[in-house]
């Protein structure tokens, strides 16, 4: 018996009933017709809501505008709001310090004028936020102001949680091990990061330093994010490239995001309470041997794969492990592709797992699946009158796998999140 509604709580519907949602039309070109709006399509027959840049509106409170890379240890303060006017890079040897429920927005832009906040090798970031005050990066079009975090509203009071690709994402450069190599196939200790053009050297990440810190993220949402900077290319929620043990990274909420959810590039960096919701790609992603972990998370109707887990691109292995989650892989409007997606080279150990929601056509990817990938305790919340191996790519029996019904994250711990004040949380 399926224990979750693909009807995600009709209290959601009634509390965010304000919310425009888009409506797409199935003859014309979908979007917002209005040369004004950061969502304009030229030839858009105008049937999606116009999402605008609030920046300029006044509203009480001091915006700073940053529009230059940080070069100094610097503060931001939970009494303005930060405005990202580009590619703003944390550089080498600077720390960022951003205060419990300050709000950071990235104004509107694709390529190279794509916005993001960028944290160099030798920089640091230290964004300690709280359940009470999370820290939250959004988009400009996003009207929600520190009033709201104080009175502990931490929904956005105009943006559906769906709408995505407004800005670009939060990325983070370490110094930790990567497996990588070049178009000639020699391994290489660097490499720029996704999502940053390859003439900004911030955008490099690996090296030999496990242990490396990049500073504190704990109880930030991000969200509206992954703007495109080329074709086929858009920027994660939050990307960890070469991050080390280091770096503490717990509490993350990633909303409506293009891309993936989160993504590791390489890094050993050990992670705790992650949520991600309505991304456009996949929930969870890994690349080039991460050597970490992550302990308790929730992937909600990722539209790409669930899991997307990668195997090693040089000759350095290692191998990860995601422990104590739950995924919703489907509701009314979304249904995720692949539940687990992995290589003939992948590496990874997942274990307590409770995947529901499931549709038809819905598998875990184990075709070509190599010796370093293991599954325990991954438990099938089957639809009625189906079977485990309906829901295995060529219906192979995959050991760990079995039916289950009881949820393994403990979904308390997200209570401060958005998906949790939307009601998504419920009975998880």
């Amino acid at each position: 018996m399926n224990t979750k509604n693909f009807l995600r709580k009709a209290g959601y519907l009634g509390l965010f009933a304000y919310f425009a949602l888009a409506v797409q039309s199935c003859t014309e070109v979908a979007g917002c017709n209005d040369a004004n709006a950061l969502n304009y399509v030229a030839d858009s027959d105008g049937t999606i809501q116009c999402f605008y840049d609030t920046a300029g509106v006044d509203t009480g409170v001091e915006t700073v505008v940053v529009s230059e890379n940080i070069s100094v240890d610097t503060e931001w303060t939970s009494d303005k709001v930060y405005q990202l006017g580009g590619r703003i890079a944390v550089l080498d040897g600077t720390t960022l310090t951003i205060q419990p429920g300050t709000i950071i927005k990235g104004e509107a832009g694709t390529g190279a004028n794509a916005t993001a906040l960028l944290i160099a090798r030798g920089g640091k970031l230290m964004a300690e936020g709280t359940a009470d005050a999370p820290i939250i990066f959004t988009s400009v079009a996003d009207e929600i102001m520190p009033e709201d975090i104080t009175n502990g509203l931490f929904v956005s009071p105009n943006l559906a949680p769906d709408v995505n690709g407004l800005w670009g994402g939060v990325i983070v450069c370490g110094k930790a091990p990567i497996s990588a190599s070049n178009d000639a196939g020699t391994d290489v200790a660097e490499i720029q990061i996704e999502g940053i053009p390859t003439s900004d050297q911030n955008g490099l990440y690996g090296g030999t330093v496990a242990d490396d810190n990049s500073g504190v993220l704990s109880y930030i949402s991000v969200r509206h994010g992954g703007t495109n900077i080329g074709s086929g290319n858009e920027i994660n929620g939050i990307s960890f490239g070469g991050v080390g043990t280091g770096t503490n990274v717990s509490n993350i909420e990633i909303v409506g995001n293009q891309d993936d959810g989160i993504e590791w590039y390489g890094g050993t960096v050990e992670c705790t309470n992650i949520l991600t919701w309505n991304v456009g790609d996949d929930g969870l992603d890994t690349d080039m041997s991460w050597d970490g972990s992550l302990d308790n998370f929730i992937i909600i109707t990722a539209a790409g794969h669930a899991f997307e887990l990668d195997g090693p691109e040089g000759t350095m292995e290692a191998s990860h492990d995601f422990t104590n989650g739950t995924v919703v892989a489907s509701n009314d409007d979304v249904q995720t592709k692949d539940l687990i997606n992995t290589d003939d080279n992948s590496m990874v150990h997942i274990e307590n797992l409770f995947i529901t929601s499931i549709v038809e056509g819905q598998v875990i990817d184990t075709d070509g699946q190599g010796a370093g990938v293991s599954f325990t305790n991954v438990l099938l919340d089957l639809p009625d009158g189906t079977v485990v191996t309906d829901f295995t790519k060529g219906g192979a029996d995959v050991t760990g796998v079995s039916a289950g019904t009881v949820s393994q994250a403990t979904a308390s711990a997200f209570a401060w999140t958005w998906a949790a004040q939307a009601g998504e949380t419920d009975g998880l």
